[in-house]
């Protein structure tokens, strides 16, 4: 965990940015080479990870299972990052049979001394690491593979472009990585600076899903993946172990009704592992948790009916 002077987390830069593209032309980072083909890649992840978890939803919804294998690592991260090992809902590395990701990462890039980070598109044919943005993974996923998978699902359509970048600035800033800049702060301005700054645009969101059942326009895309998962581990985690305690998300209609709609997308919740999420950040973070205790609660039903099919969107009703 890094801060700067002031005491604000400063989240690392991926390391890893490769694209693979439908015909393995160049993609946005210039390089080619990375052409999609079923069995070519993994995705190395873990449950706990809301940037992996993005991965996950897209490998699922887009039909790519057969296509993009997996491994999954221990909910639990020692202090030099994650690791393989026994542990319901975990897997061996099936790739190499490595214990620690960090080999992983030593095998791509000998002598790599950065941030050994989830989730990890691996190029089995090339033995390397194509990329570990999981910002940049889900928009492969999203078309590169669209042979092989759920070609008529596009999360990020060319009209709504522009709105999606837009909202997803703010959500990343304020909400994805805020959550993060408000636990991990070692000052309380800082803790305080990125608490407003949540509880601001949640308070944003809140009031613009009273007014439309989106983010962006009038179907699921990209934006709502990407604020999803950290919605979903609002009040199980971030609430208490976070201090982001304003509200609980269940305290906000229109977010909650709007969380439980995506979470009933069919083959969604099969990628969330409430256990997985509760033990990592309990268990892992012993400078916010020094006794390691996972609590039991809360208890919440994601599968409660979640009325956002109405034509308007009553917040006294929800």
């Amino acid at each position: 965990m890094k801060t700067n002077s002031a005491g604000e987390f400063v989240r690392w830069e991926s390391s890893f940015r490769h694209w693979v593209t439908a015909d393995g032309a160049a993609g946005p980072s210039g390089d080619s080479g990375f052409q999609a083909e079923p069995g070519r890649y993994h995705l190395y992840v873990s449950y706990a990870c809301p940037w992996a978890h993005r991965t996950l939803i897209y490998r699922a919804l887009k039909g790519l299972q057969d296509v993009i294998s997996i491994s999954v690592v221990h909910p639990l991260m020692p202090a030099e990052s994650w690791v393989f090992g026994e542990y319901p809902g975990a897997t061996p590395d099936h790739v190499h049979g490595f214990a620690k990701l960090h080999q992983l990462y030593e095998h791509s890039a000998p002598g790599f001394d950065g941030v050994v980070t989830v989730p990890v598109l691996y190029d089995r044919h090339r033995k390397m690491i194509v990329n570990n943005e999981s910002s940049e993974i889900i928009r492969m996923l999203n078309k590169a593979f669209d042979q092989w998978g759920n070609a008529d699902v596009d999360f990020y359509p060319q009209p709504l472009r522009d709105d999606i970048d837009v909202i997803n600035q703010v959500v990343y800033d304020t909400v994805n990585n805020g959550v993060y800049r408000s636990g991990f702060a070692t000052t309380q301005q800082a803790y305080e600076k990125a608490y407003a700054a949540l509880f601001g645009t949640l308070d944003m969101l809140e009031s613009h899903l009273s007014k439309q059942r989106y983010l962006v326009g009038d179907q699921i895309t990209e934006a709502d993946w990407r604020l999803f998962p950290t919605l979903l581990r609002f009040d199980p985690v971030y609430y208490s172990h976070f201090k982001c305690n304003r509200q609980r998300l269940i305290d906000f209609p229109n977010l909650w009704a709007y969380t439980r709609e995506l979470y009933q997308v069919e083959g969604v919740a099969e990628t969330v592992n409430f256990d997985h999420i509760k033990t990592h950040y309990f268990g892992s973070h012993k400078m916010i948790n020094p006794t390691g205790i996972v609590p039991c609660g809360p208890e919440i039903d994601f599968a409660a009916p979640h009325q956002r099919d109405q034509d308007t969107v009553n917040t006294d009703a929800l």
